[in-house]
């Protein structure tokens, strides 16, 4: 006995019990009594129509259903489905068209029986189960040869579909499914044929993600339905938003057989709500989430519900419109409109299912029964407005892929019987017999069927799918106040990568009928400027907003998404950041400009350099009075003009540094502070010379005459140039960028290349002065009314304290301060000499001229 053949007989077991009369006895056994087998209970089909070939059909007539108690202590009664139904009526119309063609199956006629699957997966195996039973469960023959069934149509719900497909699948029944499976469910079986590719888990929930980032929503919530369908595009999603920007504030489940208390729960005032679920399980949530008149939630709607006009009422449009997602493609059906108005119970006069259809459409009932609480029709009522829907055929989505389902096995049958023997695809090149097809050979023709329907290509690829191609609806309002489906963008799959995707922002309304894209984060984004800190313990979008860092910034041109970053950027070596941290700016170069200070310091020069003239003039012009002429005028006209060079040389810390400024800097100021001071030595030596050769015949002075004198004062300098010339060659000054003591500033500065030598120069500048120092000290005491050393202690004291106060204060000043730090020591250390050896002088010449006299010099004059 084939499988098919044991099939009807294992389900004649399920639906049919024994029943016999028990004796109790607790002593014997009770005797045998016959047992007879009797239908307690059927699954009636909702439309039956005979034919050559049977197709079988499985929609979900209705939605949501009331479970009996099954609690075994009494005969359970049929489950009961509330809804109403429009697909089954287009396969019809299309078996119709199809029997009436002369083109397509001539001489061979299309039957079929359709079950009500209540959008359940337990109910679609009893309708699975039903259909395999030919057109009547109670007097089915058992099946010895191939299947009457030759393919199923349906389900709408990946989870039904997959129930359905497992039952027919031993059979080799092919199923043309209404949904596409392949990915977003790993159990998709062979038998299983996708007129649409909406649900494809990588395609919907990739665009999904790109909504999101499109609009910026970070925080959102998901809410599916309690089937594999939800289950696995839910799990979709969540692996597509894995390191992304984006985060699920919750997720929530409507439950299958649907408990209000439950619903209730779920509702949540979450900004943008993505839903996985079919139109049946979406009413009654819908209902009790506008019984709590909650508005302003972006709802983000799975094909699945995105065109259910069953929610198209004005009524609901504060609170679904602006609900946006993909549909499946519109088509156009020619004749539905017509032969929807055929269906009426006159000529169903015992079709319950179409009583229950004008009970919803009209108000009434056909056939007034103690059940029905709704009046007897009076042949005058209107179409009810909320159920207008119903007759709309203007652009069919799911009815249309019922119908190209329908002529798809109609097509595949059509070739099959073509088929010429001895040219066959089966083996031996074999064909099938007319009279005796077996779905498997259907199964063949199916996945190799093309064919056009009102100008579009319909074929299958390797996987069992057709080619993508979707809209993206937008419920917006219409004239009357109803909810709309309005197209405001498509995705074409036959269009290049990137290319696919088309959306026309400024034709979007959003919930609230606003037309600017709703906000919905955790957390606002930080402003630009500012990083986010992620709190502790809760999604990464819930965060605060931290300023950034002297030196960083976060800009909107950074990168694609700017806002979010964690951590500012770093500006480059040269460029600094702003005030707001937006942007990054040249740092400030200073250097010692010819600006405030920078003036001060070139007027002081210029003032003591001009000062010293002055004094050079008055000497040279009273160059033969006694005070010059005892006071060495030679070594006085030398001092002066090293000291003009030192009031000068200050003059070259001014300005931006170069390699030149750099090396004359402190070569220049060395070399003339060390002519200065050996012109001092040598002046020292001269004066204790004088006054301590007082013994007769003592010639030490013949060893400090001008000669000697020239000799001290250029072998002295002479040792500084050669220490210059040494740091020259060495490792000589240069130019440098100082960015580490202020890092929003390049300070530009000497950098003097060779510590030794800075400090051998210093060193031995500061030698010669303490070598002054100690020689005029020794002579402080000697006779005379001026006496000279006394001067020179004087100014060697203020010219040291002026260079041990430098030393710390140019440690301790960068850039432009330790330049005019190092300037203001040499204009005071120059002005100490200046005042301290030549202002006694000047005073003398210039004022007290009486006393400008060899013997008051020498204190020899009368009393």
């Amino acid at each position: 006995m084939t499988l098919l053949a044991l099939f009807p007989l294992l389900y004649s077991v399920s639906v049919f019990t024994s029943t016999y009369s028990p004796i109790s006895s607790f002593t014997s056994p009770a005797p045998f009594v016959a047992e007879v087998c009797t239908l307690q209970n059927s699954f009636k089909p909702a439309f039956v129509s005979k034919g050559d070939y049977v197709v079988g059909g499985i929609f979900p007539l209705h939605y949501n259903q009331e479970m009996p108690d099954l609690n075994c202590t009494y005969k359970p009664p049929p489950v009961k489905c509330n809804g109403a139904f429009r697909w089954a009526q287009t396969m019809r119309l299309a078996v119709d068209e199809i029997n009436q063609s002369s083109e397509l199956l001539p001489n061979y006629t299309l039957g079929y029986k359709i079950f009500d699957s209540c959008a359940y997966p337990l109910t679609g195996q009893r309708a699975a189960l039903s259909v395999l039973n030919g057109l009547s469960e109670d007097d089915s023959p058992t099946c010895s040869g191939a299947s009457p069934l030759l393919a199923v149509i349906g389900e709408s719900g990946s989870a039904q579909s997959i129930v359905v497909s497992r039952i027919l699948q031993p059979f080799r029944i092919p199923m043309v499914t209404l949904i596409f499976m392949s990915e977003i469910s790993p159990q998709k079986t062979k038998n299983m044929f996708s007129m649409i590719c909406f649900t494809l888990l990588y395609f919907y929930t990739d665009q999904l993600l790109f909504f999101m980032l499109r609009f910026n929503w970070t925080w959102v919530g998901l809410v599916r339905g309690d089937h594999e369908y939800g289950r696995f595009a839910v799990q979709g999603l969540m692996r597509e938003l894995q390191g992304t920007r984006v985060c699920v504030a919750y997720q929530e489940m409507i439950p299958l057989l649907y408990n209000r208390q439950r619903a209730l729960e779920i509702i949540s005032l979450a900004k943008v709500v993505v839903v996985f679920s079919a139109e049946g399980e979406m009413t009654p949530f819908l209902r009790d989430y506008m019984m709590q008149n909650i508005t302003g939630i972006q709802w983000v709607a799975s094909e699945a519900w995105v065109t259910a006009s069953v929610f198209t009422g004005s009524e609901y449009y504060p609170y679904l419109g602006g609900t946006i997602g993909f549909g499946i493609r519109k088509g156009h059906i020619s004749r539905l409109s017509d032969y929807l108005q055929t269906v009426n119970p006159t000529k169903y006069p015992n079709n319950l299912l179409v009583g229950e259809l004008w009970e919803a459409l009209y108000g009434c009932s056909p056939f007034p029964t103690s059940i029905s609480q709704a009046p007897p029709c009076s042949g005058q009522e209107s179409l009810l407005e909320q159920h207008s829907a119903y007759m709309n055929t203007s652009s069919p989505r799911v009815a249309y892929n019922v119908y190209k389902a329908v002529y798809a096995i109609a097509h595949s049958l059509h070739n099959l019987l073509l088929c010429q023997p001895g040219s066959g695809p089966f083996q031996n090149d074999s064909c099938a017999q007319s009279n005796n097809i077996h779905p498997w050979q259907l199964q063949y023709y199916l996945q190799e069927v093309t064919f056009n329907i009102a100008g579009e290509e319909v074929d299958f690829d390797l996987k069992g799918d057709s080619v993508p191609y979707y809209d993206i609806i937008n419920w917006q309002r219409g004239t009357g106040g109803n909810i709309e489906f309005v197209n405001v963008g498509l995705f074409d799959g036959t269009k290049p990568d990137g290319e696919e995707l088309v959306i026309q922002e400024d034709r979007i309304m959003w919930t609230g009928h606003q037309s600017e894209v709703p906000v919905s984060v955790c957390s606002a984004s930080c402003l630009p400027g500012s990083r986010k800190a992620v709190r502790r313990g809760e999604p990464v979008c819930c965060f605060d907003c931290v300023p950034c860092d002297s030196g960083k910034i976060t800009t909107l041109f950074l990168t694609l998404f700017p806002l979010d970053s964690i951590e500012c950027t770093f500006c480059p070596e040269d460029f600094w950041s702003n005030k707001d941290r937006t942007a990054c700016i040249l740092k400030k170069v200073e250097y010692l400009t010819y600006d405030s200070l920078g003036i001060a310091l070139t007027v002081i020069s210029v003032f003591g350099a001009c000062l010293t003239l002055a004094i050079f003039g008055v000497f040279f012009y009273h160059r033969k009075t006694a005070i010059v002429r005892v006071n060495n005028s030679e070594l006085s006209f030398f001092i002066l003009f090293a000291l003009t060079l030192c009031f000068l040389c200050s003059l070259v810390f001014i300005g931006k540094p170069t390699s030149w400024s750099c090396m004359l800097r402190h070569t220049a100021f060395s070399i003339t502070f060390s002519l200065c001071i050996s012109c001092i030595l040598g002046k020292t030596l001269v004066v204790l010379a004088a006054f301590t050769a007082t013994r007769p015949g003592d010639n030490i002075m013949k060893w400090l005459g001008p000669k000697q004198q020239r000799a001290i004062i250029f072998s002295s300098t002479l040792v500084q140039v050669v220490i210059c010339a040494a740091w020259l060659i060495d490792a000589p000054p240069f130019p440098s960028r100082n960015t580490h003591y202020e890092r929003s500033k390049i300070i530009l500065e000497c950098s003097v290349g060779s510590s030794l030598a800075f400090w051998c120069v210093l060193g031995y500048i500061g030698l010669q002065a303490c070598l002054c120092f100690v020689l005029a000290f020794l002579a402080r005491k000697l006779p005379g009314n001026f006496n000279e050393a006394k001067f020179i202690t004087f100014s060697m004291l203020i010219f040291c304290a002026v260079w041990l106060a430098f030393i710390p204060a140019y440690i301790s000043s960068p850039g432009n301060y330790a330049d005019a730090v190092e300037s203001f020591a040499i204009l005071a250390s120059s002005f100490g000499l200046l005042f301290c050896l030549f202002a006694p002088k000047c005073y003398i010449i210039l004022l007290k001229p009486e006393k400008n006299t060899k013997q008051h010099l020498m204190g020899k004059e009368r009393k």
